[in-house]
């Protein structure tokens, strides 16, 4: 069940049970703050008893800076990857004798119980899936990738995390990512657009770079680098597309120039690594020099104030290289000799709970900024990841942020959070894109791989998501006993959670994409571990006010691994 909101007038904002409540502001680019004012208990309660928050509050109040679409919401802090200074936590001025919006309105003493239909949830979970099974030949050899299963649910409008894939034409292997964004979905949309091609590029022989940049130079039709696999959700902004292209060709002049043409193996590691960093800078440097078209100018600007993270595989044959770049998550998926399942993990998360990153933040840092360079287990007090694309106020000098943001369109000077200053703020860079690599090669065992946003992981344990997709690839969950956990269950009880498990083998639950699958087992889980239409329904049809309060957007890619194949690579040795 979940628990009531209430509106907590010391704090004076709506809390989802004991947890503690900020109250930011989601745009669709830059969050921006302002002056709030409180609203009596008897208010707010019965409109968020009764799901009409949005409807009263949309028209009670308005909003500063419509230019960036705010809309209201109510978020913990632990939840937020970026945490507002506290002179700008509030989001709205109430309106002018706000109060009149209320008059004339009654509203129910019991609360009114509105529950989706098992179609109607379907409709929710299965809108953004996407399903891609490899050919038995890809035209050099047989893959070790049998296919993938990927899938989004937002919490935010619009939602802020982003996914590709692509199979690379030039070079072997295939490419998965998934990106989470912070303050606001721009620069996560430009990763998920940009960071393939660069890898792809890092990853090319010298005459490959050559005959591109000649057929470039002729003006002939370039060679395809690569084949995009795409739910017709995942756009590309076309406006950009000049400018970011511009961009990567300066990157494989420069690794023309630095290449002899010796023939030698590439590095996928120092690949990855050099093509993160190198996107990062370019969005840097293509904030800091604007563009004569004013749209295109807002939008390297918006891209830069903003973040990302990333976690993206390169699966090559049996090499499988995960390069992570904040707190998304990259785990393999491995069934043992008895039929168990067991997670491996492929990522290291970069935030306060990495003992390492915490070291690495303070050596990076003079000794008398120990106690401030992270405070509160967040950046500088603000940023839970510590390390991410964009967020160019945890890079910049102060003086460079002024300047650009002096010089930049009236939208950005005009935002109070662009021309806010950290805390703390003496020796950037703070932040860093730079990857964490890992490599495994391939067993036999290694079953599949999940690529997930952490509004997966802040929901399951890793192990339960290994369990839950390997039951599920194996059509062993309609046959596990059922788990009670110790709970004392009656025998009503176990008859009920026995006609469910009947129930969901039917056409209508029955999921056709392991991603959704474990998203609806993430979202809609029991206390028994097993899906809860009930629960399901309720947390589906939280209004946008309240969806952030209980999770954050989720984002899932499932690799399925080709066992046959990976045996014989080893046979082969």
């Amino acid at each position: 069940m979940l628990s009531a909101p209430y509106y907590d007038d010391r704090k004076m904002c709506v809390c989802p049970g004991p947890r503690r409540i900020g109250i930011p502001v989601r745009s669709s680019s830059l969050p921006l703050f302002s002056d709030a004012m409180p609203a009596p208990t008897q208010l707010f309660f019965p409109l968020i008893r009764n799901c009409e928050l949005s409807r009263i509050y949309g028209t009670a109040c308005y909003c500063h800076h419509k230019h960036l679409c705010c809309s209201s919401s109510y978020i913990p802090q632990s939840r937020l990857r970026y945490t507002p200074h506290p002179a700008y936590a509030t989001f709205c001025r109430p309106k002018e004798n706000w109060w009149q919006y209320t008059q004339g309105r009654r509203y129910a003493s019991t609360p009114q119980k509105f529950y989706l239909t098992p179609p109607q949830v379907n409709s929710i979970l299965k809108a953004n899936e996407y399903s891609f099974k490899v050919p038995e030949f890809d035209g050099k050899n047989v893959s070790s990738v049998l296919g993938f299963d990927s899938n989004q649910l937002p919490a935010n409008a619009p939602i802020e995390d982003r996914r590709s894939a692509a199979t690379c034409l030039q070079t072997r292997g295939m490419l998965l990512g998934v990106f989470d964004g912070h303050a606001g979905c721009a620069c996560s949309q430009a990763v998920s657009e940009r960071l393939f091609y660069y890898i792809a590029v890092s990853l090319l022989p010298h005459e490959t770079l050559l005959e591109i940049e000649n057929a470039v130079e002729s003006g002939r039709a370039l060679l395809p680098i690569l084949q995009w696999h795409k739910h017709p959700n995942d756009y590309f902004s076309k406006e950009a597309s000049k400018l970011y292209f511009n961009s990567l060709r300066t990157y494989w002049q420069e690794l023309i120039d630095l290449n002899t043409g010796e023939s030698a193996d590439i590095d996928v590691k120092e690949a990855l690594i050099n093509a993160f960093k190198r996107l990062d800078n370019d969005i840097s440097l293509e904030a800091q020099v604007g563009d004569p078209n004013s749209f295109l100018n807002y939008l390297v600007l918006r891209v830069a104030f903003s973040g990302a993270t990333a976690c993206v595989a390169h699966v090559d044959g049996v090499d499988l290289h995960v390069a992570n770049t904040g707190d998304s998550r990259a785990m393999l998926g491995v069934q043992e000799e008895d039929g168990s399942w067991s997670a491996v993990t492929l990522s290291n998360d970069h935030n306060a709970q990495n003992e390492r990153e915490l070291e690495r933040l303070k050596l990076e840092h003079p000794k008398n900024e120990a106690k401030s360079v992270v405070k509160q287990d967040r950046l500088l007090g603000l940023l839970m990841p510590f390390r991410a694309f964009g967020d160019v106020k945890f890079k910049w000098s102060i003086d460079l942020q002024k300047r650009v943001i002096e010089s930049g369109p009236d939208q950005l000077n005009d935002n109070e959070y662009t021309k806010f200053i950290p805390p703390n703020y003496h020796t950037p860079p703070y932040l860093t894109a730079e990857p964490e690599v890992t490599y495994h090669r391939l067993r036999p065992q290694d079953k599949f791989l999940v690529l997930a946003t952490d509004g997966l992981w802040e929901t399951m344990h890793r192990q339960d998501v290994v369990r839950i997709v390997g039951e599920y690839l194996t059509g062993m969950h309609r046959q596990q006993p059922i788990a009670v956990g110790g709970y004392k269950v009656t025998l009503g009880q176990m008859h009920g959670l026995l006609t469910e498990r009947r129930a969901k083998m039917s056409s209508v639950f029955e999921d056709q994409n392991a991603a959704t699958h474990l998203i609806r087992h993430a979202v809609g889980n029991n206390e028994f571990g097993t899906v809860d239409h009930e629960r399901l329904s309720k947390m589906l049809s939280l209004p946008e006010e309240l969806a952030r309060m209980y999770r954050d957007d989720i984002t899932i890619i499932v690799v399925q691994f080709n066992s046959h194949v990976v045996g014989a690579y080893q046979n082969q040795e």
